[in-house]
């Protein structure tokens, strides 16, 4: 058992440590970037943030290896960064749970402590990959934005009541603006859509109502959320 609480002197940091913490920090990166990687096999995501998570431990151990107890180049390196602008939104907020984890793998290796940086990685990775399995994140019922071009004669604001009660679980008016110089309305709805849905009898309900006009359903609820 003592060998996962294995841990170096990086007091004074001499060219072994070194070698070790940075070994360390990009090997437990890279374990937790392929179990990214195979959370997100089914669905689409951002091949670079795969990248990003195996290079992120690797740079911050060597950030707090520079710093180590020096509060002058804390300092210095906190007025560094707020000259840096970091401009890139995280499109899904299940992905600051990697981030956090590659901060403690960094700040453990850094430290030092090897064993604790491995049991760290090995613990959120079996808890990561047993939430993906049981699928905690997933709901039986799924959100989707609903946008309706209508004629201007046609009185909108129960016109579609009995289709949603029919197709959908919930569903809300966000947005209603003119189109075509004012002889058209756009409605955008928030609807909650049954498991089992049938997309096309549900939008060729909505054609009936609406003349054949345009109909979007866009399901994946970060942008349909951030666009509303």
């Amino acid at each position: 058992m003592t060998l996962f609480f294995i841990s170096i002197n990086v007091n004074p940091l001499t060219f072994i440590p070194l070698l070790a913490v940075l070994a360390t920090s990009t090997i437990l990166g890279g374990f937790l970037s392929l179990v990214y990687v195979y959370t997100h096999k089914k669905t689409v995501y951002d091949q670079s943030f795969s990248f990003t998570l195996l290079l992120l431990p690797l740079v911050i151990s060597i950030i707090v290896l520079l710093i180590s107890d020096n509060l002058a180049r804390a300092f210095s390196l906190a007025g560094v960064f707020t000259l840096v602008r970091f401009r890139t939104a995280i499109a899904d907020s299940r992905d600051i749970t990697y981030i956090l984890s590659t901060v403690g793998i960094a700040l453990s290796s850094a430290m030092g402590l090897i064993g604790i940086a491995i049991i760290i990685t090995a613990f959120i990775s079996a808890v990561l990959i047993l939430l993906h399995h049981l699928k905690f994140d997933k709901e039986s019922t799924a959100h989707a934005r609903l946008r309706i071009v209508i004629p201007e004669s046609l009185n909108y604001t129960h016109a579609f009541d009995d289709v949603f009660k029919k197709f959908v679980i919930s569903y809300q008016l966000q947005k209603v603006k003119t189109t075509d110089f004012g002889t058209m309305f756009e409605l955008t709805y928030l609807i909650k859509v049954r498991p089992s849905i049938d997309q096309k009898a549900f939008l060729d309900d909505l054609r009936i109502r609406n003349g054949n006009l345009s109909i979007t359903l866009t399901s994946d609820y970060v942008s349909l959320v951030s666009e509303l």
